[in-house]
């Protein structure tokens, strides 16, 4: 059984509650990294270089430790979606979404940093969400001010009511970390989880 520390490179509260479900313990580390995506970067691309990125920052920090790093990317007809940050931009988002499927790239990476090994793996989810009114917007934005997750909901909450339809492998890596993704990852590197 491997005994290595494990690290989520990342202070997302909803990463770290979903990685909580496997029981396993771990630490939380900020990887610190632009998340600006380059030019000419496809979503998918952005979301890979973007988890492995993390895994490799905080790896310096923790030279014998399994480091997990993980980005998302919403991708609407061509145009990379980010966090919305605050109210107007989260109504601009949903406004461009509403009755349409939005892809969510959301790219994992397992770094052993005693082997240099890394794993790195994309999950993909297609959400279409209802043809929703300015006023279902508002309400929903006011109820759940979801500012700091791409697309502006959260399917783990109220979001999953503006949602007409969800596709994808693992609905844990909507909202922001593959678990099955993960759990094979961790079974390669000897880390047991029952």
């Amino acid at each position: 059984m491997n005994s290595q520390l494990l690290v989520l490179a990342s202070t997302s509260i909803y990463r770290c509650e979903l990685l909580k479900r496997l029981q396993i313990p771990f630490i939380t580390a900020a990887p610190d990294v632009d998340e600006t995506p380059l030019a000419h970067e496809s979503a998918r691309e952005t979301s890979l270089r973007l988890a492995q990125a993390k895994a490799l920052k905080v790896a310096a920090d923790h030279p014998d430790a399994l480091i997990i790093g993980s980005d998302q990317v919403a991708l609407l007809e061509g145009q990379q979606l980010g966090k919305p940050m605050n109210h107007d931009n989260a109504v601009l988002q949903l406004r461009s979404m509403r009755g349409k499927t939005t892809y969510f790239y959301t790219a994992l990476t397992l770094y052993n940093s005693r082997t240099r090994n890394m794993q790195s793996e994309i999950a993909e989810n297609q959400v279409t969400l209802r043809d929703l009114s300015d006023a279902e917007i508002e309400s929903y934005l006011r109820k759940e001010q979801p500012y700091h997750c791409a697309g502006s909901a959260k399917s783990e909450g109220l979001g999953i009511a503006l949602m007409s339809a969800m596709r994808g492998d693992d609905p844990n890596a909507l909202i922001g970390l593959p678990l099955i993704l993960l759990t094979d990852m961790l079974r390669r590197e000897n880390v047991h989880l029952y």
